[in-house]
């Protein structure tokens, strides 16, 4: 009878390694998934300075021209 128990026990522990081996498989997966948003992010913010930068340029360019037709 006790070595059905520890029959039972190995089958369990062998059942939990598995599972913390398949955790930590996914853990890494979610690691890297975190690192390519978190530089997919830091991109798009770049992007969008740039893009604030080229807005703001065109409006000086546009109230600068409107300044000498106003001139003129």
């Amino acid at each position: 009878m006790s070595l059905e128990i520890l029959d039972q026990l190995e089958e369990k522990i062998k059942q939990a390694v598995e599972t913390i081996q398949l955790l930590q498989l996914e853990v890494e997966e979610l690691k890297e998934k975190n690192t390519q948003a978190q530089q997919e992010c830091h991109n798009l913010r770049n992007e969008n300075e740039q893009l604030k930068s080229e807005h703001n340029n065109w409006q000086e360019r546009l109230r600068s021209l409107l300044g000498r037709i106003d001139n003129v």
